[in-house]
Formats: structure tokens, sequence, C-alpha cells
């Protein structure tokens, strides 16, 4: 298997994880714009006591992914918000260490909705046991979790790709981003990227196997996108939204497909942007412009675990991770990812 960490080892000195308390990362506020670290409150708590029919999980490791940013406003959305004084919500895998369960033992490594938090309760309602055989069990928030079925079933069921198909995505580099130019590749297309430095441009062209990156703080995407594209653009995997979604739909190709993913350029707007204002190109063009969630796939998950799990021993799927040592310190790394400031997928190792 092709396996590949970024490492981020933070001075942790006066830092000590008690392991007879909960670390939890609250909501205190709701942001004004971009999230500033006072929006979060870190508290300490006993150990919750485990009531009948569930289980006591130790958090090993925290997905910290862009949608949480949504979740944080008082807005409607397909989730709730996370009310104030809340623990913040997130994807985490850790090791069951009591059961008061039928379904599930102790020492069983499972992922779940478990929050920032060291330790959670669950009733086993949405828990997914992890074979730690497979793969590293931090797989299960990342490649083989959901950012990997968002790629999987975004790029393969939205954009229905054929050969020869040339394909552009933005934030290339990101924990989807990445594997949906890899699985572009897989099927036989031309694979261009965006991405916000050199350093990410180059890890998506000569690591990963795209045929062309951009860097949109560099390069006016318009005229690289016109050299990267020169007949056009056949699919659109869109995880940013704004200028960079603006300059490919000027090129989209006749029966395009274009998945929105993400729009992480409006999330920390104060004022939404009244773009895209360009899209007659859609009717001309008879092209194809959707929306998605992952969870509509959710009886189809195993299909596209078990074909990237098959990648990754191929040696044909490969990703990165962008590893943060402690807990307390999942606000200022949340931050950074929402600047860019991450390469790959981004973890917090909890415990």
């Amino acid at each position: 298997m092709s396996f590949w960490f970024v490492n981020q080892r933070i001075n942790l000195e006066g830092y000590k994880m008690n392991s007879e308390i909960n670390i939890k990362v609250l909501l205190a506020a709701r942001p004004n714009g971009y999230p500033v670290e006072s929006d979060f409150e870190i508290v300490e708590s006993p150990i919750p006591k485990v009531e009948e029919g569930h289980v006591l999980i130790k958090t090993e490791y925290l997905s910290l992914d862009p949608y949480m940013r949504g979740r944080m406003n008082d807005v409607k959305s397909y989730a709730p918000s996370v009310n104030i004084g809340d623990v913040m919500v997130g994807g985490a895998v850790g090791k069951v260490i009591e059961s008061r369960s039928p379904l599930f033992s102790v020492g069983e490594i499972v992922e779940g909705r478990l929050g920032w938090q060291s330790y959670a309760l669950s009733d086993g309602i949405g828990l997914r046991r992890i074979d730690p055989e497979i793969a590293p069990i931090q797989t299960s928030v990342g490649v083989l979790g959901m950012p990997g079925l968002t790629a999987y079933f975004g790029f393969l069921d939205v954009c229905e790709p054929v050969p020869g198909d040339t394909v552009v995505i933005s934030a290339a580099s990101g924990a989807v981003g990445q594997i949906v130019g890899q699985i572009a590749r897989i099927m036989g297309c031309r694979v261009v990227g965006t991405a916000g430095s050199e350093e990410k441009v180059r890890y998506i062209v000569d690591e990963l196997g795209f045929d062309v990156g951009i860097n949109y703080k560099k390069n006016n995407v318009s005229d690289a996108l016109d050299l990267a594209c020169p007949n056009g653009i056949d699919v659109y995997f869109d995880n940013v939204g704004g200028f960079v979604t603006d300059a490919v739909m000027d090129r989209i190709n006749s029966g395009a497909r274009i998945a929105i993913c993400g729009q992480i350029s409006q999330y920390n707007l104060v004022e939404p942007e009244l773009a895209p204002r360009n899209l007659s190109i859609l009717t001309r063009s008879q092209a194809k412009m959707e929306g998605f969630l992952v969870f509509a796939y959710e009886s189809r998950y195993e299909e596209g675990l078990t074909r990237m799990a098959q990648w990754i021993r191929d040696g044909e799927l490969k990703y990165k991770e962008d590893i943060v040592q402690g807990l307390k310190y999942a606000p200022k790394t949340f931050i950074g990812m929402l600047n860019g400031e991450n390469l790959g997928k981004t973890l917090i190792k909890v415990s």
C-alpha cells in the first residue's frame, strides 16, 4: 500500500492529557465571517458514565472538515446547527473502552459522529466497525471515510466521466479533491486541478499524477485554463465556488457535468456573493449542474469503500494526511484549514 503522511508536531510543553477527564471543544459564539479561537471554548468534565445499551469510546483521531463551518451558523441547512454551548460536531474514530451494549465489544475500533471530545458515549446508532488490518484507522475518517466516499460518488455518479474527458477540480490538494483527481486519472480522463500554493501544485502533479496544476493565487485562472484545457472542459468538480468557478463556467463544453460539492470560498463571507452570474451557459451548453450530499449514497458505501481500498492496495490511489497532535489545538487547526494552510486531509490526533 501507499500511505503518505504529513505530521505537524506542535509544542506540547505544559500540556498533559489527563486520562480521568473528558476534554471537550464547545461552540462559544457564532462567527461573524472567519471563525476566531474565541468562538470556541475548551472545557474539562468527568468521563461520562455508561448507561445500559451504550458504549464509551476513547477518541483517537478527529476529522476536521469544511462543512463544520456551516454548522456553526444558525441558518437552515441539511443538518441542524450546533447550539451555543454544545460540543462541536465532527466525525472521529476511536476504541470502545466500556460496553453495556450487545452490539459492540470492548477493544473494537469504531467510527462515527463522536464530536470534538476525547471521550464519547454512543447508543451504537451510526457507528461503523473499523478493521485496523485493512488500513490505518484514521483512514476511516479520510480516504476510506466521508471525504473519500464524497469523492467517489460525487465524481462517478454525478459527473459520469468517460475516458478522454477533460476534468477540472478546485481545491485539488484537499481531502476530497486529491481523491477525485486520482479517480479521474484511473478512469482515463485528462485531469486539471487548482490549488493555492506552489507546494500544493507540485504535490497534485508530481505525486498524484494530475496532468496540470494551477496556482489560483499566482496565476490568472482564466488564462491558465485556456492553456490547460484548449478543447474546453467536460467535467467540473467544485469544492470552492467564487472566481475559480466563474472562470470554469466560461469554458464548459456541450453536455458538461458539474458537481457542486462545496463552496469554501463563500463559507466565511459576511455577505454572500451574487454569483455565479453566467448560468445561461448551462442552457447554451445543455450542461448539468448538480449539488449532492454523500449521505444519499449510504446504501452503497460498501461498494465505494471496497473499490477504493483495492485501488490503495494496487498503488493507484494515494493520500496525504495533515495531522496535528492535541485536541486543544483543534480550533486553531480548523481555522487554518479554512484559510488553506493544510495539505491533504486534516486530522487531530486526540489520544
